[in-house]
């Protein structure tokens, strides 16, 4: 006869393993229903922060302080040397990066990273060039942004004027938002060799708008006009119609809350969370890469509905639209995700119906 200890050790064992076949079974599931909606471009990415394609080839910032060139289902893994050493602590690390728009003559790129200084954590822009196959830095366009362990910002975008503008979070210090002497909690407004815009709303200082928490995402829409994604402090993720000068509320107000002088929301997210990421915009339709929610969330700006285009993947940390293909990249890898085999990923998908 069994003794009672064998038959427990045997019941135990049994919903072991039947707890491991439903997790395989579920990844399986989870697996064939992402295939069916994207083609895998590159695996093995560690923690991809910002997506740019060149032609047929992609270049993917990764927080370590990276670049991965991705051609032809190849990758390669280049070197960034920079005058401050990339801090990859928390939030931090290397974050933006885009290639210039004369990139194909100059091998230039403008990037957004975090460093430490005298002990304390700041953020700079800066160019870089490539050369061989490692990125030099070779212009400063703004230091001190102030950093920390959460809440860098760090999306940078080209404008449909020609300048460059920058994300910056309020560094876990949320009375910096309010501050316009502060650069922390601000959509920045620069000029590419690093001058502060003649037109920018507030006199010589490189400010664009105030009041935000920490915001991730930059694009414009047809007509010039400009949006951003950015998280709320619990829940009530926010994506904003951005105009120069205007206070976006935080710490203030957040979601429906109003107060004189301070913009709403075109959208939240109620008592969801969805920390949105990098946004593009098509065919009046938001495309907004979304971390906590997992997945990417449309937003129609011709009727204010929204949906879900693509789950099932992750943790998703920035979209590229070309045509009528998107791309975009997991962040499993840092450290609030779940990996799955060959996490981080880059996925190309169809916006024909």
């Amino acid at each position: 006869m069994f003794s009672l200890k064998k038959i427990i050790f045997f019941l135990i064992l049994v919903q072991i393993i039947t707890a491991c076949s439903s997790k395989e079974q579920q990844e399986r599931e989870a697996t064939e229903v992402i295939a069916s909606q994207a083609e895998v471009i590159a695996r093995d990415l560690n923690i991809p922060w910002n997506l740019n394609k060149d032609n047929n080839t992609f270049y993917v910032s990764e927080r370590i302080g990276t670049i991965t060139k991705i051609d032809n289902h190849s990758q390669t893994t280049q070197n960034v040397e920079v005058t401050k050493e990339i801090f990859h602590e928390g939030e931090g690390g290397l974050l933006g990066f885009i290639l210039a728009p004369d990139f194909d003559q100059t091998k230039r790129a403008f990037a957004y990273h975090t460093y430490r200084q005298n002990g304390q954590v700041f953020n700079r822009i800066i160019i870089l060039t490539l050369k061989e196959n490692t990125w030099k830095e070779t212009s400063v366009l703004l230091e001190e942004i102030p950093g920390g362990r959460i809440h860098n910002g760090g999306r940078i975008k080209f404008g449909p004027d020609g300048k460059l503008y920058a994300t910056a979070g309020d560094a876990g210090q949320p009375d910096f938002a309010q501050d316009v002497e502060s650069l922390a909690g601000k959509i920045l407004r620069i000029e590419l060799n690093g001058d502060v815009p003649t037109d920018n709303p507030f006199e010589n200082s490189y400010v664009y708008s105030y009041g935000h928490r920490n915001p991730q995402g930059l694009a414009w829409d047809a007509d010039g006009t400009l949006y951003s994604s950015e998280h709320g402090q619990s829940a009530l993720d926010e994506i904003n119609l951005i105009e120069p000068g205007k206070n976006y509320g935080w710490p203030l107000i957040e979601g429906d809350q109003q107060m004189a002088n301070m913009v709403s929301p075109l959208f939240h997210s109620g008592t969801d969370t969805w920390a949105p990421s990098g946004i593009a915009i098509k065919d009046n339709k938001i495309y907004v890469a979304n971390l906590r929610g997992a997945h990417i969330r449309v937003f129609h700006l011709t009727d204010g509905t929204e949906e879900v285009l693509f789950e099932n993947a992750g943790r998703m940390r920035d979209v590229l639209i070309e045509n009528d293909t998107l791309y975009t990249i997991t962040n499993n890898r840092d450290g609030r995700g779940t990996p799955q085999e060959g996490d981080d990923k880059l996925f190309k998908i169809s916006l024909l119906e």
